[in-house]
């Protein structure tokens, strides 16, 4: 009896991710990873036009398959995707350490600008502490950290790293990211999984100077955490001070601790996790309101015997503390990826799994390049994602929302043209949802499947109305942190006008 009831659990289960409704909001992202040219450019000292046009390229793919955010790395090795008075312009861009693009252009003005073009959030991607990728090549120019500050600096496993155990060098990473919250439109700050790095069996990462000068005698692995916990909160005020708007998010690696170490951690069998080995203790920052959302690597499949994928999304889930988590997912395990990866069906029933048990949560898939070489699941995402959808809200930042829109419907035999006026007093950069329902059907807001575009202009022009007997439009205004104004007026059509 117990087999055919766990059956029949599993048939429901199946049935029900089969059939996730969608909802209106939903973090849909992809990372675009520069470091060895993973994403973006192609390759180093490619002609500004190029990439350019390569960087719209990726997020007319993106925009596609339904993302409505980017996550975009522009400093991956203490140098920088961008005009820097700090550190020098990034080789991965130009072919040259500390050589700007040529003809000249800040490649984060553009991005930020197409993307938003597009209505997709940009949220700026920074490692924090690695210095080198590789630490025998040190082409950097002079003032590059590893010369400017040569006793922060820690090789370790062929990479060298910024010591977190250096007040100072905390400092430096944090005015580095303020610099660019104050001089750029971002949307969020975003740092990645490890800020001290991952273990290396039989190394010792050499930080004994700064825990001799710094530790007073504490355990050392608390101490760690103390650094990082003591950076992160830093940050986040800082960021605040500047632009209480900017978001922080953390992608950590997908296990926090494993629950033989700790009854608190997750059923899984990780062989690093945040807390014991990168010294992040991320659940500290949620509780405290350090941070805006998570978004942890969750890279394993459903069959996963060390880290499956469905304990650790509702460990995740239940351990949000009022704040937002997000879910990355492994897009790349599917480039000649074998067995669960095989085929699209195992990234589907993630996405399938987050929509339909984590509500107004959301995904990143790692990372934008893998769409070009997997037609399949760009096609099933595109299909799964036909709504649009705005991020969900945190309204720790800001939970007043902007004046209803006035709206004014024009119909005509191509269609109908709404136009919209809104009271915006502090002139703050608003987008607008409009909702189109059909005949006499009850107006809705929270249907995700009449939600039929998310734009900054005030104008609409629906090519689709006359083909309906009548069609009702409410229109809403949002602003910069997606908090959602009342319904404008509705506005009804016939197809005979």
């Amino acid at each position: 009896m117990n087999k055919i009831t766990s059956v029949i659990v599993l048939l429901l289960t199946c049935v029900t991710l089969i059939h996730a409704q969608p909802s209106k909001r939903e973090f849909r992202a992809a990372w675009i990873a520069t470091v060895a040219n993973i994403d973006w450019p192609s390759k180093p000292g490619l002609p500004s036009i190029e990439q350019q046009e390569q960087f719209v390229r990726r997020l007319d793919q993106l925009k596609q398959v339904g993302c409505n955010a980017v996550i975009v790395q522009i400093r991956p090795s203490s140098d920088a995707l961008y005009a820097s008075s700090i550190e020098p312009w990034c080789h991965y861009l130009t072919g040259r350490q500390g050589q700007p693009p040529f003809p000249y252009y800040d490649p984060l003005t553009f991005m930020i600008a197409e993307a938003h073009k597009r209505n997709m959030e940009f949220h700026a991607w920074f490692n924090p502490f690695r210095a080198l990728v590789d630490s025998h090549k040190n082409p950097n120019p002079p003032k590059h950290v590893t010369y400017t500050h040569p006793e922060w600096i820690i090789s370790y496993g062929g990479k060298s790293y910024i010591d977190p155990g250096y007040p100072e060098a905390r400092e430096y990473v944090i005015k580095v990211i303020t610099d660019v919250v104050k001089r750029y439109d971002i949307d969020a700050v975003h740092l990645d999984d490890y800020f001290y790095p991952y273990r290396i069996a039989g190394q010792q990462f050499g930080d004994y100077r700064s825990y001799a000068q710094f530790g007073r005698g504490a355990n050392k692995e608390d101490w760690r955490r103390t650094n990082v916990s003591q950076f992160i909160s830093l940050l986040n005020t800082n960021i605040k001070d500047i632009k209480s708007y900017v978001k922080l998010g953390i992608s950590p690696f997908g296990i926090w601790r494993n629950a033989s170490k700790d009854p608190e951690g997750s059923a899984t069998r990780g062989g690093q996790t945040d807390f014991d080995d990168l010294y992040a203790d991320v659940l500290l920052w949620m509780r405290k309101g350090w941070i805006d959302y998570l978004l942890p690597q969750l890279y394993w499949e459903h069959s996963s015997h060390a880290a499956p994928f469905g304990v650790l999304l509702p460990w995740w889930q239940q351990h949000s503390y009022g704040r937002q988590v997000y879910y990355g997912l492994g897009l790349y395990r599917m480039v000649g990826g074998s067995g669960a990866w095989t085929g699209t069906h195992e990234l589907m029933s993630q996405v399938r799994e987050i929509r339909n048990t984590a509500p107004l949560s959301g995904y990143a898939f790692y990372s934008a390049s893998c769409f070009e070489k997997l037609p399949a699941i760009s096609d099933s995402l595109h299909n799964f994602n036909r709504y649009p959808a705005m991020p969900p809200r945190m309204k720790w930042l800001d939970s007043i929302a902007p004046s209803a829109p006035y709206l004014k419907a024009i119909p005509s035999v191509e269609g109908t043209l709404l136009q919209w006026q809104v009271t915006n007093p502090t002139k703050e950069a608003l987008r607008y949802a409009v909702y189109r329902f059909l005949n006499d059907e009850k107006i809705d807001l929270e249907r995700a499947d009449r939600l039929i575009s998310i734009q900054s202009l005030p104008e609409y022009l629906d090519l689709d109305a006359n083909k309906h007997k009548k069609v009702t439009y409410v229109v809403t205004a949002l602003d910069r942190v997606w908090n959602e104004s009342r319904g404008s007026n509705a506005e009804s059509t016939n197809a005979s006008q």
